[in-house]
């Protein structure tokens, strides 16, 4: 997913004095810096934070509601959580693993209010088609009906196990499967030892594998 989002819709108006350094030379970490003076962040400052982050929010997005096509809509919304809450951050090195938590954090609480009930798939009633009818049982390469519904309930089962681990198992297993970083980033990111974290992501993917063995079995 590669979309652009415009921070014109975070209404920053303040006037600030230039600076020698453009903001695109300074450092992730000065960036965030210059975010958390004043009593709102930097216009600037937090236009070059979006543009450098906004592919790693778009990433955990598509992971985790890649049918949702308002995912652009909660990117924008991370980022106003991000504005209004980035001076409260208090390791600003931390940025990255923070981002990642109001992404996920966002997300699970959106799927809380979100009541998908899926229309029930008749597998016994022919597929009405505009040349006619034809029956399920159709020898074929690609997955069959009951596959593609099997297939989407896992995900669904999933998304809602991920939901249930505690925030501290949750934040962990997302950055590692669906950001795929290292144990020792996650590890700095978090501000646990390397043995926690894998401690964590091991008892994380145990619930897991445990929540959804009717589907591991099938």
């Amino acid at each position: 997913m590669t979309q652009s989002i415009s921070v014109s819709w975070l209404q920053v108006d303040a006037t600030y004095p230039e600076v020698s350094l453009t903001v695109d030379k300074l450092s992730n970490y000065d960036l965030i810096l210059r975010c958390q003076v004043g009593s709102r962040p930097e216009r600037a400052a937090f236009s070059e934070l979006l543009r450098r982050y906004q592919s790693q929010v778009d990433k955990v997005l598509y992971h985790l509601a890649p049918d949702w096509s308002d995912r652009a809509d909660l990117a924008q919304e991370v980022w106003i959580r991000v504005y209004r809450n980035i001076s409260k951050l208090q390791e600003p090195a931390k940025f990255r693993g923070w981002l990642s938590r109001i992404a996920t954090n966002l997300f699970y609480d959106e799927l809380r209010k979100r009541k998908r009930v899926a229309t029930p798939l008749s597998l016994d009633a022919p597929l009405s088609l505009d040349d006619g009818d034809m029956d399920w049982e159709i020898a074929g390469d690609t997955p069959g009906p009951e596959e593609v519904l099997t297939t989407r309930e896992f995900y669904e089962q999933l998304r809602e196990a991920i939901a249930d681990l505690p925030e501290i198992f949750r934040t962990t297993i997302i950055l590692r499967e669906i950001e795929g970083l290292p144990y020792e980033d996650i590890a700095e990111i978090t501000g646990v030892s390397l043995g926690t974290v894998k401690s964590r992501i091991a008892r994380a993917r145990s619930r897991l594998q445990t929540q959804l063995q009717s589907y591991i079995n099938a």
